[in-house]
């Protein structure tokens, strides 16, 4: 057995010589010496080569796109959208079970619980954010909360408003408009000319369902609100807040800034969205 492994390994080294000659005059013009070893080290490493290239192509650009059963740009957004939609029936299923018992216990003749719908909040950490509000800010909360305890349609209320102008909106900052919204070439949302660091609050109470950076988008936090409304804050400088946690309206929950890729100033790039379909945010809030 030993011998036959010395007669493979002496196989394997052993030397051939590689001739280019001219075929008129038989005059060598290049040679290489060659080995059965040195040839499958070069097939493999090549293999190898080709194999990180298509690994590459494949995860890096947008031929991944080609291979069946991997998601367009627009079909992971449909999954993202439906993700968050049987998010929020989850919770109001909930809601629903809670009634439900409440009811019951109420029929029984026993006290009915009290339950909360609001989670504790966890403190911001950012100890240098300044909330400082002008009169105007101060006097339009007041309006905001004044009418919010004569609506009807308040939030946990479980109906869904017939008209969104019954829906006071808080405005996540005060600014110029210089890009509004344009659905046939794909601006979803209005951009808002501010300084950097100034605060972005939220439009309405709600759920963080995104608190993440994104290669395009930079910074960007998401809300999901009752109704099936949905907010969006992109390029921001810094995020206060996480996912899963409850924010209200008029909460600070980031900062602007200008980060990401499709960005070309220090601006908030807001969107508003309904049922999975985008609203233009100028015909709800209003932002000067």
């Amino acid at each position: 057995m030993a011998t036959t492994k010395r007669k493979l390994f002496k196989k394997l080294r052993s030397k051939y010589r590689l001739v280019i000659m001219r075929d008129t005059t038989f005059e060598e013009v290049w040679f290489m010496r060659l080995s059965r070893i040195n040839v499958i080290s070069v097939i493999a490493t090549a293999f190898f080569i080709v194999a990180a290239l298509v690994v590459v192509l494949i995860v890096y650009t947008p031929v991944k796109e080609l291979i069946p059963g991997y998601p367009s740009p627009e079909v992971a957004l449909d999954i993202r959208m439906n993700a968050i939609k049987v998010d929020s029936l989850e919770y109001q299923l909930f809601l629903k079970d809670q009634f439900i018992d409440n009811i019951k216990t109420i029929l029984a003749g026993d006290e009915p619980k009290n339950y909360s719908s609001e989670q504790v909040e966890v403190p911001a950490k950012a100890g240098n954010i300044q909330d400082i509000r002008s009169a105007d800010d101060s006097l339009l909360r007041l309006q905001v909360e004044s009418a919010q305890r004569n609506n009807l349609f308040q939030p946990g209320a479980g109906v869904i408003p017939q008209s969104l102008s019954q829906i006071y909106f808080f405005p996540p900052l005060k600014g110029l408009i210089f890009s509004k919204f344009d659905y046939p070439h794909g601006h979803y949302g209005v951009d808002i000319a501010a300084a950097e660091g100034q605060n972005v609050m939220a439009v309405l109470d709600g759920t963080v369902t995104l608190a993440d950076f994104t290669s395009n988008s930079g910074y960007t936090i998401q809300i999901q609100h009752d109704h099936n409304l949905i907010s969006v804050y992109k390029h921001n400088k810094e995020l206060f807040r996480h996912q899963g946690e409850r924010v209200r309206a008029g909460e600070v929950i980031a900062t602007v800034g200008n980060s990401g890729e499709l960005t070309t100033g220090s601006h908030l790039h807001f969107e508003l969205w309904y049922q999975g379909r985008p609203l233009n945010p100028l015909n709800y809030i209003s932002f000067e």
